[in-house]
């Protein structure tokens, strides 16, 4: 073979290799440098959004008098037929195509010929990619905010339901001061309040369409943004064109997001573990979200709450994964923003299957009431109204904590709750207490004082309920 042939043949093999770019080179790329550099094996879930965009970019093209109307429907008629090939299995992914661009872009172009190769005018993969990421992200928040609606409605009816039911409240993980378990659970409300409100936040300032910013300048076509970014639901195009196909800021945004949220359902997790457990005896958990020991037949283990508790980690590592991998990345795009998507993905799959298990889980627990009860009689978790009703008879604030401490003090060393003390044995520290200190000294007393926005009493558990509902009605 002559040096002339070799260096045809050479060309011909590159440019199968990849109609992307096999233009510019003399030999094709090393077959472990195309498995390392590929991204379709995890891009390809992009496929909807991939095609999604491709369609409002032809309609583009085609009022820009670029593609003729004849041209615009074998390209969106071949996008369609490729989109049910790919949901019905039968499509062949390339990994030496590298991603799900060219995969798409390749197989369009054999289906209805040169026309599909017109379809990547004023527009780069750079662009591609920034906005099918932005529009799948959107899709998943969209899907998500349902899931945690539903989590949130079953936490507050269940509130509902134990407003009355008496519980020790804990600071330092000490008996504190007696609660509501509905009171603690609308705790847990606000938490994915804040965290729902934060979603939303990251949504719309994703909703913003990077494409016709091209490779990272812009194109010399007449192209028409606000178009494309109307036809996608978008609400406007992107600012800046280096900014809009290296920036991964709404990524890292969700993930950050994520990473709040699973804190928050980590430490809901640990209080379940805690509660269930044979020394607190708080609630039950039902037996479809446990499992049993393969050696000790006695055991039920929470392992939905667990799991939640562990994957928060994995949760916060895809967090500091996507803010080191943009921390020293100049202007514009770089092949490193490729890394973006398997910590996206995960994140966005173990998000979604957290809500989903606590939104089963939560409304189907059981409170042991009794067993709360006696906890809150212990450790003399009334002290702090013992020290109010003083103030109330007119002394200072320090000297009544001052008089009840030393009555706790009396309490640990005669075994008994300040409830259960006589009258006469709570003289002893002050001859302001009356009869009616009774009234304060019970739990039910205590619980019920609270009676102001944001309290533990019964009827203001009622009361926040109603109005937490209220807001997820307006949702």
């Amino acid at each position: 073979m002559s040096d002339p042939d070799k260096k045809n043949t050479k060309k011909a093999q590159t440019s199968n290799a990849n109609q992307a770019w096999g233009g510019r080179f003399n030999e094709p790329v090393d077959e472990f440098v195309a498995r390392f550099t590929a991204s379709v094996n995890f891009d390809q879930r992009l496929y909807r959004q991939d095609i999604l965009g491709s369609i409002a970019h032809a309609k583009m093209l085609t009022k820009a008098a670029i593609l003729t109307q004849a041209e615009c429907s074998q390209i969106i008629d071949g996008l369609q037929e490729i989109a049910l090939e790919i949901e019905s299995g039968a499509f062949d992914w390339s990994i030496a195509l590298e991603d799900v661009h060219m995969n798409i872009e390749a197989a369009l172009t054999a289906r209805i010929g040169n026309v599909g190769k017109k379809l990547h005018t004023g527009r780069s993969r750079n662009d591609q990619v920034a906005t099918d990421i932005r529009l799948w992200l959107r899709d998943q928040i969209d899907e998500i905010k349902p899931l945690f609606t539903r989590l949130q409605q079953g936490i507050i009816e269940l509130s509902i339901t134990e407003s009355d039911t008496i519980m020790p409240g804990f600071t330092h993980l000490q008996t504190a001061q007696p609660v509501t378990f509905g009171h603690h659970l609308l705790a847990w409300n606000e938490m994915l309040e804040r965290d729902f409100s934060r979603l939303c936040d990251c949504r719309s300032r994703l909703n913003q369409s990077p494409l016709g910013a091209a490779a990272l300048a812009g194109t010399t076509y007449p192209i028409n943004r606000e178009f494309t970014a109307a036809e996608m639901g978008f609400d406007k195009p992107t600012e800046n064109s280096l900014d809009s196909v290296s920036d991964r800021d709404f990524a890292i945004e969700f993930c950050a997001f994520a990473s709040i949220l699973m804190t928050h359902m980590s430490r809901m997790s640990e209080e379940l573990v805690l509660w269930a457990s044979a020394q607190f005896k708080f609630i039950d958990l039902p037996d479809r979200f446990c499992t049993g020991s393969s050696i000790m037949p006695q055991k039920k283990n929470p392992d939905v709450p667990e799991l939640v508790r562990g994957k928060t980690g994995r949760v916060t590592g895809h967090l500091i994964a996507l803010l080191t991998l943009m921390k020293s990345q100049p202007l514009a795009y770089n092949k490193d923003n490729q890394e973006d998507k398997e910590p996206l993905f995960d994140t966005v799959d173990t998000v979604r299957d957290c809500l989903r298990a606590f939104g089963d889980m939560i409304p189907a627990i059981e409170s042991n009431k009794p067993s709360m009860l006696e906890a809150a009689r212990r450790g003399f978790s009334t002290a702090t109204d013992l020290a109010d009703y003083l103030v109330g008879k007119g002394l200072p604030f320090r000297d009544s904590h001052e008089i009840v401490g030393k009555s706790v003090a009396y309490g640990i060393e005669k075994q008994q709750d300040l409830s259960e003390m006589s009258l006469a044995q709570l003289q002893q520290f002050s001859d302001q207490i009356a009869d009616d200190v009774f009234d304060v000294l019970t739990l039910e007393g205590s619980v019920a004082a609270r009676d102001h926005i944001g309290g533990t009493a019964p009827s203001q558990v009622r009361a926040a309920a109603s109005r937490a509902l209220a807001r997820l009605d307006t949702r």
